[in-house]
């Protein structure tokens, strides 16, 4: 199995290794140089140079290159990143969920491949699986796998409770994940079982990290805050530092993609915040989300207009700019604002706030400047 990745990404090259944050810019002469070295011949100066100075662990003295390297194809697409949601199928029945109904649902694994396929063609280094929850597809692992025998940098978003199975723990270990994402609900039994309506589910998360954190997977918390759990949005911050792992803290509840408003009862009133400033993006432009039915949308907001990847493959992709672009555009909700030349919102989330009849408060940066 590979160690390292040479690849394009966007306007650039790149020397990446699974399991890892650090990397090297490639120039393209040789990246060019890695494309044409045949699989028998071993690394040359320059490489072992590279590679003892990012991950000095690493020997590859005296090793053929195809023992540990793998490279990319160039991608005609302008496409670096995507997310998946492989599947809508939770464990947890979270009441901020922005999924809304949980659905075990999705494509056979024929169709799955394909969609992973058709990634890798688009030029897609870096890529998010997510759900529901990911673990518990039936087709999660060889999925996983495939994508990383595909070349691919892997972010797998999950709650944390199935990672102590060995089956995982085995997988990540010989296909490192760049970063496994684990979201957090609360710091004790009673709210984290409770937001998540399921006894027991604090201590599945629990046992999950105990094995996460012992077979050292790169580890980085999304610490929620919700109207159950906001008294202890310090306990669990300090039980990420305890851990020694990276967080984020996350406050502001969304509808959920049916554009349903029932998952805002669990904001916490005292901690939404205003939402950073929308100043453009490249969703639909380098990067886009695939649903679990092979549906492509810009972003996980913006889902209107989707693509069909099994069924159009990667000539469906060139559509996908224009949307985007028309995505951003459209007023809405907002058209009757006379201050709509100046917004500073995402259209896509504000339509998505709209659908579900929110107050202006949690979306519209020029009301909550009024106020």
């Amino acid at each position: 199995m590979h160690a390292l990745i040479a690849s394009p990404f966007l306007e650039q090259h790149v020397l990446v290794r699974p399991g890892s944050r650090s990397g090297a810019l490639l120039p393209e002469a040789r990246y060019e140089e890695l494309r044409a070295l045949d699989a028998e011949a071993p690394a040359s100066s320059w490489l072992l140079d590279s590679v003892a100075g990012q991950w000095p662990d690493l020997d590859l003295t005296g090793r053929p290159a195809g023992d540990f390297l793998l490279v990319r194809q160039p991608s005609s697409w302008s496409y670096g990143k995507a997310s998946w949601e492989i599947n809508l199928g939770c464990n947890f029945d979270c009441k901020h969920c922005y999924l809304g109904l949980k659905m075990q649902a999705g494509m056979p694994w024929e169709d799955k491949r394909r969609c992973l396929d058709v990634m890798a063609e688009a030029g897609v280094l870096w890529l998010q699986i997510t759900g529901g929850e990911p673990t518990i597809d039936r087709d999660f692992m060889r999925a996983y796998r495939y994508a990383f025998e595909l070349g691919m940098m892997i972010t797998v978003s999950t709650n944390g409770s199935l990672l102590w199975r060995r089956n995982l723990l085995d997988l990540f270990r010989e296909c490192p994940p760049y970063r496994v994402t684990v979201s957090m609900y609360g710091a004790a039994k009673a709210s984290y079982d409770g937001l998540t309506q399921r006894p027991g589910a604090w201590d599945q998360f629990v046992q999950g990290m105990n094995a996460a954190r012992h077979a050292r997977l790169p580890l980085r918390m999304s610490v929620v805050v919700t109207e159950d759990s906001a008294h202890e949005e310090q306990a669990m911050v300090d039980l990420c530092n305890t851990w020694g792992l990276e967080h984020n803290v996350f406050t502001n509840v969304t509808p959920t993609i049916y554009g349903g408003g029932e998952v805002l009862t669990a904001q916490s009133a005292q901690h939404l915040k205003t939402r950073k400033r929308f100043e453009g993006c490249n969703a639909g432009v380098t990067f886009f989300h695939t649903d679990p039915h092979g549906q492509v949308s810009i972003c996980k907001i913006g889902r209107d207009d989707q693509i069909s990847l099994p069924r159009e493959g990667i000539q469906g992709l060139a559509r996908l700019t224009s949307i985007a672009d028309r995505l951003m555009l459209r007023t809405g909700g907002c058209s009757g604002c006379t201050l709509s030349g100046s917004c500073t919102v995402c259209r896509p989330l504000a339509k998505h706030y709209q659908e579900a009849k929110a107050p202006l408060a949690s979306y519209c940066q020029h009301r909550q400047e009024a106020g």
